[in-house]
Formats: C-alpha cells, sequence, structure tokens
C-alpha cells in the first residue's frame, strides 16, 4: 500500500499543523464526516462539527473519541442539529468562538466542508420530498450562513449522479446529461447554487464530485448501504450477495482518504483559478461489480474459508442507476495538485479490517 503524499498535499498539511484554522464538519457522524474529522485532528485543527444522526452514528464519533487523545478530542466541539433549520446552521458556523458575537465576521469557522446530505438514489425515489428538503433546502441555509459569516472557503460533497445519462467515459466535469433521480437533481442544484453565490455575493466555493467512496465507518447496514460494504457484511454472515444486473456494470471506486486529501486541498488551495470550481474525486479507473465481487472474495478467504465458496445471484437492473462511471481527473490534478493514493484494490486492503471487524461484532456467533 502506499501512503506516501503527494508534494502539494503535504506542503499544505505541514502549513496546517504550523497554523491550525477552525474548520466546520457538517454531516460529521456520517461515513465522509467522520473520517474528515479524524483527519483534522490529527493535524491540530480544531473542528465544529454538525449532525442531526438521520444517517450518521454516535458509534462513529465514538471510535474517534476513544482512540484520540484528550487534548487532541477536546478540539472538537460537536452540535446535535439539522441543517433544514437556519439558526442551528448560523450557530454551528459560530460555534466554539472566542469572539462570542455572531456579527463580528472573525468569530466565524475559517472552512466550511459541507457533506451533510441524504446520500441515496433508492431513498430519493422513495421519498423525495425528504431529500429535497435535506440536500436543497439545507444545503442553501448552510450557504446563506457560510455567506454571512464570511467564511475564507465552503467546500461542498457534490456527486457523480450529476452526469446523468451522458455516455461519455471519462466524465469530464463540464460535459453532464439529464439526472436520473431526485437526488441527481438535488446535487446539481448544489452545484448551481454555489456558481450563483460565487458570482452575486463574491463567495469561495469548491465542490467536490465523489464517486464511489468506501473505507472504515461505512455502513453496511442501512437500507441503502454502498455495495462494498454490504457484500462484505453479506458474505461474514453467510448471507446472499445481489448484483444488479449481469455485473458488467462498472464504477470508479474511491477510497475515503483519496476524498479525505481532495476536501483539505480544496479548502486551502491559494490558486485563484482553482477556486468557484466543480472536480471529479476519484481515481480515474473503472472496475465492474463482477471483477469488485471476486476482489473481494478473495481478500476475505484468508479470514474466513467458506467465502471461497460463495457466488452472486444476479437480479434485475436498479432504476436511477448508471451503466458505467469512470471519472477525468486532470482538472483536480492541475489546478487542486489531487493526486490519489489508493487504487481498489489498496483501498480494500487498507479498510479491510474495519469491515471484518465491524462484520464479526455483528455475527458473533458465525463460524469462520
Amino acid at each position: 500500500m502506499n501512503i506516501h503524499f503527494t508534494d502539494t498535499y503535504q506542503i499544505q498539511r505541514d502549513s496546517l499543523v504550523r497554523s491550525p484554522k477552525r474548520w466546520l464538519v457538517t454531516g460529521v457522524a456520517g461515513f465522509i464526516g467522520s473520517n474528515l474529522l479524524e483527519a483534522l485532528l490529527n493535524l491540530g485543527q480544531h473542528v465544529v462539527g454538525l449532525d442531526n444522526f438521520a444517517t450518521g452514528h454516535r458509534r462513529n464519533l465514538e471510535e474517534i473519541r476513544t482512540s484520540a487523545s484528550p487534548e487532541c478530542w477536546s478540539r472538537f466541539h460537536f452540535i446535535e442539529g439539522d441543517i433544514r433549520d437556519l439558526e442551528i446552521c448560523r450557530h454551528a458556523i459560530h460555534a466554539g468562538s472566542t469572539k462570542g458575537a455572531q456579527d463580528d465576521a472573525h468569530s466565524a469557522v475559517d472552512y466550511v466542508l459541507h457533506q451533510a446530505a441524504i446520500g441515496s438514489v433508492p431513498r430519493s425515489i422513495e421519498d423525495p420530498l425528504f431529500t429535497t428538503a435535506n440536500n436543497i433546502d439545507g444545503f442553501l441555509n448552510m450557504l446563506v450562513a457560510a455567506r454571512d459569516a464570511n467564511v475564507r472557503r465552503f467546500v461542498y460533497a457534490a456527486s457523480s449522479s450529476t452526469y446523468g445519462d451522458h455516455p461519455g467515459l471519462p466524465k469530464v466535469e463540464d460535459v453532464i446529461g439529464k439526472p436520473l433521480s431526485p437526488y441527481a437533481i438535488t446535487k446539481y442544484a448544489n452545484e448551481l447554487y454555489a456558481d450563483v453565490f460565487a458570482r452575486t455575493y463574491g463567495m469561495s466555493c469548491i465542490g467536490l464530485r465523489y464517486f464511489n467512496v468506501f473505507g472504515k465507518r461505512q455502513d453496511p447496514e442501512c437500507a441503502y448501504a454502498a455495495v462494498i460494504p454490504k457484500w462484505i457484511a453479506a458474505m461474514m454472515s453467510g448471507s446472499e450477495v445481489f448484483i444488479n444486473g449481469d455485473g458488467s456494470t462498472s464504477r470508479d471506486f474511491c477510497y475515503i482518504e483519496n476524498v479525505v486529501q481532495a476536501n483539505i486541498l480544496a479548502a486551502t488551495t491559494e490558486a485563484e483559478n482553482a477556486v468557484n470550481q466543480v472536480y471529479n474525486v476519484a481515481v480515474g479507473d473503472k472496475t465492474t461489480l463482477n471483477e469488485l465481487y471476486e476482489l473481494i472474495r478473495e481478500l476475505l478467504e484468508i479470514r474466513q474459508v467458506s467465502v471461497k465458496q460463495k457466488t452472486p445471484l444476479y437480479r434485475e437492473f436498479r432504476t436511477g442507476d448508471v451503466l458505467h462511471s469512470q471519472a477525468d481527473i486532470s482538472k483536480a490534478r492541475e489546478l487542486l495538485g489531487y493526486a490519489p493514493q489508493f487504487n481498489v484494490r489498496q483501498g480494500l486492503d487498507a479498510a479491510l479490517e474495519w469491515y471484518v471487524s465491524f462484520a464479526r461484532q455483528q455475527y458473533p456467533s458465525k463460524e469462520r
């Protein structure tokens, strides 16, 4: 596994260590948010976290707390609240400030990493009102709060779903198709709002279009769980593994550490031409579901021999999904200095112990 950081990323990390900043991470108890929190605390940063536990988990915060030193954890201030409440968003922007007064721009956090969202295509199809209220209304609340507080940078989680039905590969940021789900519509609306706020109010915004992120603390229990944690949990428990379609569907799977790198680079870049842009965050590769299944089974065999005999069950392709997804990451490389350090196999190697440990906690009686 390659754990060396790029020059640009290392330079920014070193700078943050020398001069700590204040950050707001929304959705901090979620998969991506908790990994961002852990990385920032390890860099000596002061972090405010906001979450209502709609999809996040208290156990994610507890996992970080138990592994962190008291001094490290003391730099984290948590707020349980909902981004659909504008006053909560304003409070979070100013929480933990030594200044106190909300009308003092310097009392605000330096950077906002907005991860809070209802991030599921199937859920958005079942309940478009709930997805829209969180992903558009909640996003706008955070954007307004950040604008009013004059934060240095507003970095937000965009999505590869924005490419919709456009068939071209690899996906290039300025060429998109029609959305295929309510979720995709909400994430595209985020990009439009951020662009208008940048033009109208002079805000500094960057959107990161995530491609199939995976890693530790990704919830395999949720009904809308991503494929990797869901398959690992199913294999470990002896349950069936389902593949939607014939398995030729492909994705650009991106390990969480690549996403952490992109967020830090986006927040701290001082290059004028890099700001108020949207970037693909991925590896620039593609893996079919059949290939992914074989890779996971191979890695799990050494931990649980019975996995070797498992075969997947194929079923109907899921409404709202795209057949193939692969990112062109050249824009992020050139403007942000982004250089993903983990491909899908390296990411699975790094995350598998967490996935296996979590599965064994859930299914302790399963014969190994």
